[in-house]
């Protein structure tokens, strides 16, 4: 399982290969409101804080142990988000779907769904995956009932799983 850079399109959003032109909209849809990035595991608060999870996103890219993606509204042609495969492992066909985030004024629409559903595609259908995993923190209700509305499993809980 080779994992390269590709555009993957559907009706409402277009997920591109992250790139530096997409920092400037990544930063109105990050910062808008407080809380954006709530559930990671360093939040982004600050411009300074998103231009250093922006330049981490692309050097994980370039040493190709993640694909990461901005999220495109095809309505304004704007990044809106972000997602990623991660922790990659091309020897047993198996990759994560994580590290997302979405402008809070998209929340409740189709576009992370959709978004998650042309990855689910690609990753299946182009990559040859055999598995596809998503991580949630157990609190984040919105980000588990949206991930069971689109077939995902929950298989259980990790416990100490990251500090």
């Amino acid at each position: 399982m080779i994992v390269q850079p590709a555009t993957l399109t559907g009706r409402s959003v277009r997920l591109e290969p992250l790139a530096r032109q997409h920092l400037p909209d990544l930063r109105v849809a990050g910062l808008s409101e407080p809380g954006v990035f709530r559930w990671y595991i360093d939040p982004v608060t600050t411009a300074e804080e998103l231009e250093a999870w922006f330049s981490a996103a692309l050097a994980e890219a370039a040493q190709r142990s993640s694909l990461p993606f901005a999220t495109i509204d095809r309505a304004t042609g704007r990044a809106v988000g972000s997602s990623r495969y991660l922790n990659i492992d091309a020897v047993h066909h198996r990759l994560e779907i994580g590290s997302t985030w979405l402008a809070p004024w998209l929340r409740g629409t189709c576009h992370n769904s959709e978004a998650k559903l042309l990855q689910l595609d690609h990753a299946f259908g182009v990559l040859g995956a055999i598995r596809v995993e998503f991580k949630t923190d157990s609190r984040n209700e919105p980000s588990r009932a949206a991930l069971l509305a689109i077939g995902a499993t929950f298989e259980g809980i990790f416990r100490h799983h990251m500090i």
